[in-house]
């Protein structure tokens, strides 16, 4: 129904509307300033008072109030990040520092007149960001297809304002007045309002944070939001020790958007929707840019230390050649081809090329990676934090044990829950269902044709228990009752143990209550089962018969540990990844949880601790402490940052609303594609199945990449270092470039597409018992001693192209320059096989066949490119045969020099 723009006016003056400006309590519409006290209000005020605030009724909205505050507060909808367009995505490939600089470099050549130059670092580019691009973009597409829910739609009450008119002022009005319309639509939960009474079902998502107004039987699971394994009871008042609770999460009466119905109905008003909500107020901390990771920082690292030699190695080679050989355009355009050489062009394609290599191997592991960068970081994670239930648990509600009062398995007692709950009517609570589970006791109890039910006493949250009424065989009728400990211990009068009744004294039910705290530490909920008979002629049944039961004992519940856990634990704990669990939950069951799972646990810290404490004691505490409970959302995060500020490489795995901000905050975050769609935004990776052996696989792949990307960085820096440290050198000496600009670049294209097989490389299996972190010190030491190794056997060529070949002139130079080439691409392709392992290459630690068959390749194409058509286009010519003898010489002592060093520095200083 959609009343006329004419018909607004009116409608507006009855139900108190002026314009845009309702008279809803403002309170209730504009964003609170401090949303825990005003959700905490709604539960503590009546019915009545809740919707007087919210100015509506029992019957709900009409309409065109629906539509008036829909304009004004907006749609029931959270923030979250949409996926960039392509274009935009595209252009933020380009944003990588050593892409910035290889471009400022190739508009320098450009603009200098140097176009070959020009187009061989802007083709590198060009290449690297495209597969980077593609490979991303896939990502990011099948992660919003993970993404896409079922539009939910919410059952709400709609009032019809024409029941309100009088058929004299219809008629004026020229309405048609129908008083039969439905009073009840389904409409998606975006378009809700405050004030709009929703009606829930088990199986339904509370659609908004809401104010229950009746309930019967209602049991909502708040996993996503606390981290808490059991559904919590739900009612429609609070009780007198309810009434002082500040926290909105722990009241009974208050829903909230996300969580969802286990069992039971209810009628609900909505208090807040949208960025109102207690889940958009989450939403809001983890919208917006991710904090750098280690491995942006590591990047940015190398990609500073690579300029900080080129600032000073390109300007020296510029003022030496300059005023030695006074050309000085020459001069600049050989010192810009020296500071595209101490770049390694390619670095952006192999780094991209090796974690898009990581990505589909991890795909095929049921990983789909949705940022590319942190599968290193899943590589270089030692710390892993985890959220406990559902990853190290089942998720699953089961019947763990069923005793009688001392605490000694039972079987009568499994019988009698049994009864009670096959018996009961409505919607089976998760204890109910994991008690009928056991489907054998059916049978072997004959219910069918041994039993009838009678009589039922419902359960409500004042007695916190329910009873059935069975008839069994015409013998007799038994009342069997179940809940609460403390409840069912009220009502009870005797128990039974050993086939003997005796009476229940206060000092057997301290024992009994001892029992059951015992079995609370172990992580178990307790229920109580006691029981009497009764005579056949009564016929119906009250709260009154529920007195002098007999108790005969206890079933016990537990989400219990995957058995996958265990194994999972030792595994990563052997990769040198220590497990930490951070959960929403209490303290007794995650301690038990993790015990069972191989966990450490000396003490437990809880998030009311944690909020007494600075940055600096936390930060202590969180890397000796494996155990947090009871947490916040923002204290997880807050856990995960102290731990990034003492140098430690955060993985943390959630799935929940409450996991959110912590995934974002994380070097790696690590959610599954059945997590609540603000978990899937924040992480880097999602698990098509949620289980620690699936991370520890993808933590192996992770540092394979990790370790091939290494491999190339080293290779290039050192290389490169040397050929410009031999520039330098020859700079001083000769009387003619050693290397014509456009020949460097291209001795750098082929040597980087040399490199293109290490993506597809074995790794040593020693290499990936540990986390590897970026640690460019290292790399650069291995620079400054592994890279003048070639420098030597480049000056011996000097010597040999000099003195032997007679290339020592200017009108020789060709000669000279072709034999340094050679030498110079030959050496920085051999020495891939000694960088690559800090074995001995081949013997010790083979390379992979693509590996070979690239290196091999350029190899051969540097050895024929003299002779080749292109040679005079690049300025060379050909060499004498004598030279590839001398050349086979320099190369068999070059590798048995750099083999010693490497060996000399891997033992000094380590490989990482």
């Amino acid at each position: 129904m959609k009343p006329s723009p004419e018909n607004k006016t009116i409608f507006r003056s009855m139900w108190g509307w002026k314009g845009k400006s309702a008279s809803l309590n403002q309170t209730a519409i504009a964003a609170s300033p401090s949303l825990p006290t005003k959700l905490v209000q709604f539960a503590q005020d009546n019915v009545e008072t809740v919707l007087k605030t919210l100015n509506t009724s029992p019957e709900g909205l009409s309409e065109l109030q629906s539509d008036l505050r829909l304009d004004k507060i907006g749609l029931n909808e959270i923030a979250h990040e949409k996926p960039p367009k392509w274009y935009v995505q595209l252009l933020k490939t380009f944003q990588n520092p050593l892409a910035i600089l290889l471009i400022i470099l190739a508009a320098i050549a450009l603009l200098t007149g140097d176009i070959r130059a020009a187009v061989i670092i802007i083709s590198m580019v060009i290449f690297s960001v495209i597969l980077r691009f593609s490979q991303e973009f896939r990502s990011s597409e099948a992660a919003e297809k993970l993404r896409e829910m079922v539009h939910t739609t919410a059952t709400v009450r709609r009032k019809d304002p024409r029941k309100d008119i009088s058929p004299s002022l219809a008629q004026d009005m020229g309405l048609t007045l129908n008083l039969d319309v439905p009073d009840r639509y389904e409409i998606p939960i975006k378009y809700l309002v405050p004030g709009d009474v929703v009606l829930l079902a088990a199986g339904d998502m509370i659609p908004a944070d809401v104010r229950l107004i009746a309930a019967k039987d209602l049991f909502i699971s708040q996993g996503a939001l606390t981290g808490e394994s059991l559904p919590i009871e739900k009612q429609s008042n609070l009780t007198s020790d309810q009434l002082q609770i500040q926290n909105p999460l722990e009241l009974a009466n208050l829903c909230f958007l996300g969580t969802n119905v286990i069992s039971g109905t209810g009628t609900a008003v909505v208090a807040e929707t949208g960025s109102n909500t207690y889940l958009g107020s989450l939403a809001k901390t983890v919208v917006g840019r991710k904090t750098m990771t280690s491995f942006d920082k590591g990047i940015n690292d190398v990609s500073l230390m690579l300029l900080r030699f080129m600032l000073v190695m390109a300007p020296a080679v510029f003022m030496i050649n300059g005023l030695i050989k006074k050309n000085w355009g020459e001069a600049f355009f050989f010192a810009l081809s020296v500071a595209v050489g101490l770049t390694p062009e390619m670095l952006p394609m192999i780094v991209t090329a090796n974690l898009a290599r990581g990505a589909i191997a991890m795909s095929e592991k049921k990983v789909i990676v949705k940022n590319i960068d942190s599968i290193q970081n899943f590589g270089a994670m030692d710390i892993l934090c985890t959220d406990k239930t559902g990853t190290l648990t089942q998720d699953k509600i089961v019947l763990e044990m069923h005793l009688d009062v001392y605490g000694e398995e039972c079987e009568e007692v499994l019988e009698l829950a049994y009864l009670n709950s096959f018996y009961q009517t409505g919607l089976k609570n998760l204890l109910d269902v994991a008690v009928l589970e056991h489907y054998e006791l059916h049978e072997s109890l004959n219910v069918e044709s041994k039993f009838c039910k009678i009589d039922e006493i419902p359960f409500d949250f004042v007695r916190r228990r329910m009873s059935v009424v069975v008839e069994e065989e015409n013998h007799h009728h038994e009342l069997i009752c179940k809940g609460a400990v403390e409840e069912i211990l009220q009502a009870c009068t005797q128990f039974k143990a050993n086939d003997l009744i005796q009476p229940l004294d206060d000092l057997f039910r301290e024992k009994v209550t001892e029992l059951n705290q015992e079995l609370n530490e172990d992580g178990l909920r307790v229920i109580a089962v006691a029981y009497k008979e009764l005579p056949l002629d009564q016929r119906s049944y009250s709260l009154d018969d529920e007195q002098n039961l007999i108790l005969i004992g206890f079933i016990a519940f537990l989400d219990p540990p995957k058995e996958s856990a265990f194994k999972a634990i030792a595994a990563l704990n052997k990769s040198g990844v220590q497990v930490k669990v951070l959960t929403g939950d209490n303290q007794i069951v995650t301690r038990k949880t993790c015990k069972d799972v191989g966990l450490y646990v000396h003490h437990i810290l809880l998030g009311s601790e944690i909020e007494a404490l600075s940055d600096e004691a936390l930060s202590d505490l969180a890397e000796t402490t494996t155990i947090f409970a009871k947490l916040s959302p923002l204290q997880k995060s807050r856990i995960i940052q102290v731990l990034r500020s003492k140098g430690h490489i955060v993985g943390f795995i959630g799935d929940g609303i409450n996991d959110a901000a912590a995934l974002r905050e994380a070097d790696v975050g690590i959610s599954v594609d059945t997590a609540v769609d603000i978990a899937k935004e924040s992480a880097d990776i999602i698990l098509l199945e949620k289980s620690l052996m699936v991370l520890e696989e993808g933590l192996l792949e992770g540092r394979k990449t990790f370790g091939n990307i290494v491999k190339y960085i080293k290779m290039g820096t050192s290389s490169n270092f040397g050929n410009m440290f031999s520039v330098l050198g020859a700079s001083a000496l000769l009387p003619f470039l050693p290397m014509q600009p456009v020949q460097i670049l291209f001795n750098n294209l082929l040597y980087d597409f040399s490199q293109t097989g290490i993506p597809f490389d074995n790794v040593d299996k020693e290499y990936l018992t540990k986390p590897r972190k970026w640690q460019v010190g290292d790399i650069q030491k291995f620079m400054l001693y592994i890279g003048p190794m070639s420098s030597i056997f480049d000056y011996a060529t000097f010597a040999l192209m000099w003195f032997v070949f007679g290339a020592n002139t200017v009108e020789h130079q060709a000669l000279f320059q072709t034999g340094w080439f050679v030498e110079s691409l030959m050496t920085q392709t051999l020495i891939v096989y000694i960088i690559r392992t800090p074995k001995i290459p081949f013997l010790q630690s083979r390379p992979s066949l693509p590996m070979l068959l690239v290196t091999l390749t350029i190899m051969a194409v540097a050895l024929c490119l003299p002779f080749s058509p292109i040679a005079p286009i690049l300025g060379f010519v050909p060499l004498p045969p004598q030279y590839f003898l001398w050349l086979g010489l320099i190369l068999s002592s070059y590798c048995i020099l750099t083999q010693l060093m490497k060996t000399w520095f891997v033992k000094k200083y380590g490989y990482n």
